[in-house]
């Protein structure tokens, strides 16, 4: 069998780990890549080395493939527990039988002495197996429920080889996750993510889309309600009459008047980062001055979320409210404990806490999005026709809880679970099935095609199902179980028996495989890394029967913009994709919601009046997959490293503007600009007039020299050798003058940033590492190449500020700026190169080159070199505080910068 290019490495990285001493090893490979093959060919060595191989994965799917791979590979394999085969595959559920559950609680013991006596037979065979090699594949569920007593049973097996196998990238870990894992497996032996296996060719190429929705009206009527309550409360919080020390009051004492010994800004974003961002937030709306040494950024300038505002309440509540007698700040406690339930937060004696909120149900059951998913799924079946293969996952089959009372008519009882995504797509399409572990249903026709494909066969199976009409579908009935039917279905959805496969992502994630699998739609409400990484690996599988399949995989989101929490929705789209890269419409790989949609934000949701436009966008995307394979650029090579970018919108024409093609001059090494030509400088008009006519003087005087003598010839002469360099002067002259005039470029900004985060020792290059791209909507985006993510990052943040509205950095560095020059100034600023300034221009030094004298000074170098300098002002200083309290909020650029992780 043929390994592929990750597989091969990985398996080297294991060989040297082995003989370098290693007994644990933990390998990463997307779903997908292989990373079965890779376990199974160290099982093989293993096995011929007199060790026996013990696999435990997660699902009863799971153990039968690694039992039958294994044995397509020669190797002898079992799934019975006495662990007599040379490999053994079992479920992490037959070591964790738990005796009584209330053990625990009772007598504080470990888990291996609550252990089942199966449990506890299983375990002394691992002891008793000899040489071990214990493979634990899809190890990020050790992390989830069974990793504090793998851990108990590792120590008694201190001789055992363990090599983890998992799809969750590190990165998605959390710090207790992490700490387990180095537990369990130690450092990561070899790792890649899905780009890379992308352009390998081991992976389709994919698009991530999203489908924009609102909600029904009987469901935004409702909606409606509830968000006339929170702003009540928000009215009321903004009142001066509220408790003894008002809400805006607090908020000014809290972050802007500081009292001394207070802790400083930096110290509060550090510690209370939340709070530090709803604080801005607020800034933003107008409510609360910007705090001394706060840096607006893309995070901040929009008003602030539901989650803003509790934690802005919660400060207030902690720090004042609940350690007040005053009966003012009592009755502002309980107006704020009467307001919060209804989005879904309450009040308690340790603070505000967060539940599940009736709006989050609303707009994640919204019965737009099973509208939605029909509409998906017409625009996919015009794009793919008869090879059409599209997965509809949901969190269940079937709304197993009770409506709320008042969500009574408001939504439907069984809205958002696969039974209703049935119903619906039953409507208007035949070749529709839904597979549960409990349920098979669609059509009466697309049913009897079912049981006539299983009787090809298995003729007694088919001989006992029945098609069970009812009121939107029927079911097939009979004596068979999931373990059963979810084979055939998936053999008759990839054969075209059925086109569209509703089902649950507890079935239809991990362990699924089918290979011809075109796209998804996600009606989910998981964000952990565990579903999202196998949801969407489910259609990333390359299809042998075509070799140029390209996934295409929709989210649907439901958005209330009315209500404060209304993009709850939304923010589950963000989390789902965090950490995670695609390619965007330019080609890059970023990762985020940024690959989805160029304009798409972390922090926000898009307006509703835009929302036609975005899936109109999403459409064209999706239909064009040739384009969609050409953006990953499938073959050409790769580092495998992430680093961040940020990307500068003009917000008018000619802010910050650069034509595309100019290169900086001088030119350093690996500095570049994607684009066209670079432009040539000419002589402007007047020069022109001018040069022309002086030299028609020194032609005229040359003709009559030629009459007068040697002194006439020699006059002529030189007002013609006069004239040239006149107009050369003024042309250059009137060069600087329009570079003075005009804003800086945005590749001398990065230039200058970069060269100064060099010079202070905190990147390892400066600008000679700097690349600029220019996007198709006319934005640049910059970034530092050849460094560490974090150096990466830092030069991201800095660029950030530097093209930011001045906000209150410790230093300010400034620019000449020159009106309009008549003829005389020209010539004089073409002669020396020099002029007095008609004003200055003020821009932000970036924290990372402020917090020292000696670094705004070097700061300071690179930007006289690059930009063209004049001072640098310490705002600490009266004369610079007089500065900053002028300019304070201007924006010189003119432009919005964003920052985005990127791959290459």
């Amino acid at each position: 069998m043929r390994l592929r290019v990750h597989q091969q490495r990985a398996l080297d990285a294991l060989g040297a780990a082995w003989a370098a001493g290693r007994e644990r090893a933990w390998v990463v490979l997307p779903p997908g890549a292989g990373k079965t093959l890779v376990g199974l060919e160290t099982a093989r060595d293993a096995i011929a080395d007199g060790a026996k191989v013990v696999v435990l994965s997660p699902n009863t799917a799971i153990q039968g493939q690694w039992r039958r791979q294994a044995s397509a590979l020669g190797l002898s394999a079992s799934t019975a527990r006495d662990l007599r085969a040379p490999l053994t595959s079992l479920t992490y559920q037959s070591v964790a039988v738990f005796g009584d559950p209330d053990d625990e609680e009772e007598t504080g013991e470990s888990h291996l002495a609550r252990l089942h006596d199966n449990g506890r037979a299983l375990v002394s065979a691992l002891r008793s197996a000899g040489p071990l090699l214990l493979i634990l594949d899809e190890c990020h569920h050790l992390l989830e429920v069974w990793g504090e007593l793998l851990g108990e049973i590792l120590l008694l097996l201190p001789d055992a080889r363990v090599l983890g196998l998992t799809a969750t990238p590190p990165e998605a870990l959390t710090k207790d996750e992490s700490a387990l894992v180095g537990l369990l497996f130690g450092e990561i032996v070899f790792s890649t993510s899905i780009p890379a296996v992308v352009r390998e060719g081991d992976l389709a190429p994919f698009a991530d889309l999203v489908w924009l929705t609102t909600p029904t009206p009987a469901e935004r009527e409702w909606l409606r309600g509830s968000a006339e309550r929170f702003e009540e409360l928000l009215t009321a919080l903004t009142s001066a009459d509220l408790g003894s020390v008002p809400f805006l009051t607090w908020l000014d004492r809290r972050f802007v008047t500081r009292s001394e010994g207070a802790p400083s800004w930096a110290e509060i974003t550090r510690m209370l980062p939340d709070l530090a961002t709803a604080a801005l937030r607020a800034h933003h709306r107008g409510l609360l001055a910007l705090p001394d040494g706060a840096t607006m950024t893309e995070a901040h300038r929009r008003d602030p979320s539901a989650e803003d505002w509790v934690a802005l309440i919660g400060d207030w509540v902690r720090g004042h409210l609940s350690t007040s007698e005053e009966p003012a700040d009592q009755e502002a406690l309980d107006a704020i404990r009467k307001a919060l339930p209804a989005v879904g937060y309450t009040l308690t004696r340790r603070g505000i806490r967060a539940g599940r909120s009736p709006v989050d149900r609303v707009l994640a059951r919204s019965e737009a999005k099973t509208t939605a998913t029909s509409a998906i799924v017409d625009h996919e079946r015009l794009a793919h026709g008869d090879s059409l293969r599209l997965l509809v996952v949901t969190d269940h089959e079937r709304a197993s809880a009770t409506l709320p009372m008042d969500l009574r008519g408001v939504i439907a009882e069984q809205a958002g679970s696969a039974r209703a995504v049935l119903a619906t797509l039953c409507r208007s399409h035949d070749d529709v099935l839904l597979v549960t572990g409990s349920t098979v249903a669609g059509p009466s026709a697309t049913l009897e095609a079912l049981v006539a494909f299983i009787a090809e066969t298995n003729a007694s199976l088919a001989d006992g199902l029945t098609v069970e009409p009812g009121e939107d579908y029927a079911t097939l009935t009979g004596r068979w179980r999931s373990r059963q039917w979810v084979g055939h279905v998936t053999r008759f959805f990839e054969a075209g028996g059925c086109r569209v496969l509703v089902g649950t992502r507890g079935l239809l994630g991990e362990g699924w495989d089918a290979r011809s699998v075109t796209g998804i739609v996600d009606l989910t409400a998981a964000t952990t890394a565990t579903a999202v990484v196998q949801l969407r690996g489910r259609s990333l599988r390359t299809d042998p029967e075509r070799s140029d399949k390209v996934a295409v995989n929709w989210t649907v989101v439901c958005v209330d913009e009315d209500h404060p929490r209304g993009d709850n929705d939304w923010k589950r789209l963000v989390r789902k994709h965090l950490g995670y890269f695609g390619a965007d419409e330019d080609g890059s790989i970023v990762d985020g919601v940024g690959h989805i949609d160029e304009s798409f934000s972390p922090y926000a949701a898009p307006l509703e009046s835009d929302f036609d436009a975005v899936n109109a966008r999403m459409v064209a995307r999706s239909e064009d997959r040739a384009a969609i394979r050409e953006r990953w650029r499938v073959g050409e090579p790769y580092a495998d490293v992430a680093g961040r970018t940020v990307r500068v919108r003009l917000r008018r024409a000619g802010a910050l503007r650069v034509p595309a093609g100019v290169v900086l001059a001088p030119r350093p090494p690996g500095f570049r600009l994607l684009g066209g030509k670079v432009p040539e400088w000419r002589l402007p008009a007047k020069g022109v007039l001018a040069a022309a006519g002086l030299l028609s003087l020194g032609l005229l005087v040359a003709l009559v020299a030629g009459v007068g003598g040697p002194v006439s010839v020699l006059v002529g002469v030189v007002l013609v050798v006069w004239a040239l360099w006149t107009a050369n002067v003024y042309r250059d002259g009137t060069r600087i003058g329009s570079q003075l005039r005009r804003r800086p470029t945005v590749g001398a900004v990065g230039a200058a940033v970069a060269d100064a985060l060099k010079a202070t020792g905190q990147t390892s290059v400066g600008a000679d590492g700097l690349e600029i791209a220019v996007d198709t909507d006319g934005s640049y985006r910059l970034h530092l190449a050849g460094v560490p993510e974090e150096e990466s990052a830092l030069f991201a943040t800095s660029l950030e500020e530097a093209v930011s509205p001045i906000a209150a950095p410790r230093y300010l560095v400034s620019r000449p700026v020159v009106g309009d020059l008549d003829m005389l100034q020209a010539l004089r600023l073409g002669v020396s190169g020099r002029h007095t300034a008609e004003a200055e221009a003020w821009h932000a030094v970036p924290t990372a080159l402020g917090r020292r004298a000696a670094d705004a000074k070097e700061f300071l170098g690179a930007w006289e070199h690059w930009v063209g300098g004049s001072g640098l002002l310490y705002t600490g200083a009266p004369e610079g505080a007089g500065v900053l309290t002028a300019q304070r909020g201007a924006d010189p650029f003119d432009v919005t910068a964003v920052i985005r992780r990127h791959w290459s």
